[in-house]
């Protein structure tokens, strides 16, 4: 197995800091993670996004996880804005195009969820998503209507949770169409304190199941 990496990604628009895993073993599909928002404290060293990364890597996973622009060492490299939702494509093309990955597993937190589970129809290469708490509520219904696809969809949600809240998850969940599944965790709110492993091992079950 390779070490993980810490490195930049970008281009003219933007500098992207990020952590890479590699593997010898595995050379053709990778998740990529987004973390919380960043205005609440959000960034790739997150406790769930963490928690992920690090099981991945345990199950030799090639994963890639980013600090959106303002967050760490991101930032910004001109002078017009850089919609969240394209920096989230940026990697997905670092993956494709540098990694030579021919498929990627969307991976999202909270905000993290709402962004890139948008960008899941924006390449052949994203063969689906996980979101964990999607916040339809606090995020407005763009991100409902750009993350609907008939790409496999997993849904992580904890029944106390009251910033996605959990008593409207169910509407919102049927609303995206097959193929997709969901997974209550019982006593766990908006930050899954003590819960980390357990949606890290749904992240793998799901990974291997539809690969």
């Amino acid at each position: 197995m390779k070490m993980r990496k810490n490195l930049f990604i970008e281009n003219e628009k933007m500098k992207l800091e990020s952590e890479f895993y590699d593997s010898d073993s595995n050379k053709s599909e990778a998740i990529l993670l987004a973390h919380p928002h960043p205005g609440y404290g959000g960034s790739m060293h997150n406790n769930v996004v963490s928690g992920i990364f690090r099981v991945l890597i345990e199950n030799d996973i090639p994963c890639l996880r980013f600090n959106f622009i303002g967050v760490g060492d991101s930032q910004n490299k001109g002078s017009d804005e850089v919609d969240p939702i394209s920096q989230v494509q940026f990697c997905i093309d670092f993956l494709s195009s540098q990694k030579s990955f021919s498929k990627i597993l969307i991976c999202g937190y909270s905000y993290g969820a709402a962004i890139s589970c948008s960008a899941v129809n924006y390449s052949d290469k994203v063969i689906g998503f996980i979101a964990i708490s999607f916040p339809w509520d606090f995020m407005g219904s763009r991100f409902k209507e750009l993350s609907q696809t008939k790409k496999p969809k997993f849904f992580i949600q904890g029944n106390r949770d009251n910033i996605a809240p959990y008593g409207n998850f169910m509407e919102h969940y049927d609303s995206y169409q097959e193929p997709k599944s969901y997974e209550v965790i019982k006593g766990a709110n908006h930050f899954y304190r003590g819960f980390e492993s357990q949606i890290s091992k749904s992240v793998v079950e799901f990974y291997n199941k539809i690969l």
